[in-house]
């Protein structure tokens, strides 16, 4: 089959382009860099014709909550309009566990839109929802670092490896489309602040982590269970321990 990845060229889409193209299909691995683009159109027609399956990998540079909610929804609706003009049979997109419940965010709202989008679009779908990426912890941390310390939410969280958040896209991706959300994550449960401190202290990294019920998860509150899947999510296999040797030193 001929199968589209957007995003094709970053932490996860690499895989999926790797591993779609071990069981020989035909894959178009799409961003700016390999001259197409979802925000300007540049090559996204050429490049959707005769596309079978489109994976949405995409993410805005920026976070901020105008440019953010711009890039989602400008992104979606140009992928979505070229893949009804090519009559593409599945839509696959990347989102995260708890986007509806973490409204208070810029980043999260613009999510919601970009799932929105897909809902409305007529393009049979599968939208993924992922718990945090492991190799995305550094930035968590970064992003509650209050002077010589880390505060952060002692809420639940379920981190899945990129690894394996790939071989899932991939099999969900060659699967029927179930016009609906599905939820992965990792195998292990934690505290979210306790984690932290594990990471931090494993990668030599002298701040303190305090936890704080009321911390706010880049613009939201948390309740305990917010970031996690429910009990009917598929789990990956890679624990934090396994991955922790081999994780790449730049996400």
């Amino acid at each position: 089959m001929k199968i589209l990845v957007i995003g094709g060229t970053g932490l996860i889409g690499s895989k999926v382009v790797n591993k779609l193209r071990d069981q020989g299909h035909n894959v178009i691995a799409a961003a700016p860099s390999t001259g197409i683009n979802t925000i300007t159109g540049e090559g996204l027609a050429e490049a959707v014709n005769g596309t079978d399956i489109v994976i949405d990998l995409a993410n805005s540079p920026s976070f901020a909550d105008k440019e953010v909610l711009e890039f989602f929804e400008t992104s979606g609706r140009n992928l979505l309009a070229a893949e009804i003009n090519a009559g593409v049979k599945h839509h696959i997109a990347l989102s995260v566990v708890g986007t509806d419940r973490l409204q208070e965010s810029g980043y999260f709202r613009a999510k919601q839109a970009q799932e929105n989008l897909i809902r409305k679009a007529g393009v049979p779908f599968t939208i993924i929802h992922s718990t945090q990426f492991m190799e995305f912890l550094g930035g968590i941390a970064a992003s509650a670092h209050e002077g010589g310390s880390v505060v952060i939410s002692p809420t639940k969280i379920q981190p899945i490896a990129s690894e394996d958040v790939a071989s899932m896209v991939v099999e969900l991706s060659l699967a029927n489309p179930i016009n609906d959300i599905i939820e992965i994550g990792g195998p292990e449960r934690f505290k979210l602040s306790e984690l932290l401190q594990t990471y931090l202290t494993k990668t030599n990294d002298p701040l303190e982590v305090i936890s704080d019920e009321k911390a706010l998860y880049f613009g939201s509150p948390l309740e305990e269970l917010t970031l996690v899947p429910a009990a009917t999510a598929k789990l990956g296999t890679i624990t934090f321990e396994e991955w922790f040797p081999n994780r790449p030193q730049r996400a």
